[in-house]
């Protein structure tokens, strides 16, 4: 466990990640740079942090200093933003932020997430093959060691929950479920990631968006959980 608590549901945001030929939907949770202040303010009060700003090699770096209660000792991390499309010096601003804040350890159990795939008619698409929906989480559970093992999502629009993991729904009641396995009696990893490999080939834009998705570096570096929730997605094909 790190110096900060896990976040809440209301804390974390999703995003559309990418839709697929076939309409399945993938989301990314992501925090912003609210949540990141109000974390840095409960933990270390409005005296005990500082944030600070350079421009490296064309760059805009933030560095985050929290100061040790205890010993009075200032510790930094410091990370580089990437361009916003709407204003680009805010959101490098803002991004570089959000990323050293990552580097602390704030919402770093967000690349525990399982791949969130929304099913094609649990969403609306518009006219651009996007889609204009809101989606939140509505539950999220951690285990011993602060990974996500628990986690609902649910379309605002609709008004329906449209993805769950570690739960499931009987007669409109959320339950726990017993096991842990995306799909039980999935088959043996070289398998999985033989099919995750044929979907998401290597160098390609879609295993990019995982990679970012999970946390993993590689694709060989996916869970059990992850590589059953893909492999669940194409049916073995």
């Amino acid at each position: 466990m790190g110096m900060f608590r896990n976040l809440r549901a209301e804390e974390i945001d999703c995003r559309v990640a990418q839709i697929t030929k076939d309409g399945s939907l993938m989301l990314l949770l992501y925090k912003d740079a609210r949540v990141d202040q109000k974390l840095l303010d409960e933990k270390f009060g409005v005296f005990g942090w500082q944030r600070t700003h350079e421009l490296i090699g064309g760059n805009l770096y933030c560095t985050v200093s929290v100061k040790n209660p205890d010993t009075g000792e200032w510790i930094s991390k410091q990370d580089v933003g990437t361009k916003s499309a709407t204003e680009e010096e805010k959101g490098q601003a803002s991004d570089s932020f959000k990323r050293a804040c990552f580097n602390l350890g704030i919402g770093r159990e967000l690349y525990t997430a399982p791949t969130i795939w929304v099913r094609n008619g649990d969403y609306k698409a518009n006219e651009k093959g996007g889609t204009y929906d809101k989606f939140q989480v509505s539950d999220i559970g951690y285990d011993k060691e602060g990974n996500i093992n628990k986690l609902s999502i649910k379309n605002v629009k609709l008004n329906k929950v449209v993805f769950t993991y570690g739960i499931e729904h009987v007669e409109g009641e959320v339950v726990k479920k017993e096991k842990k396995e995306v799909i039980p009696g999935y088959p043996a990893r070289d398998k999985m990631l033989e099919v995750a490999k044929k979907h998401y080939p290597e160098g390609s834009e879609v295993l990019n968006i995982l990679l970012q998705a999970t946390g993993a570096e590689k694709i060989d570096d996916l869970t059990e959980e992850q590589l059953g929730a893909i492999y669940n997605k194409y049916g073995g094909r």
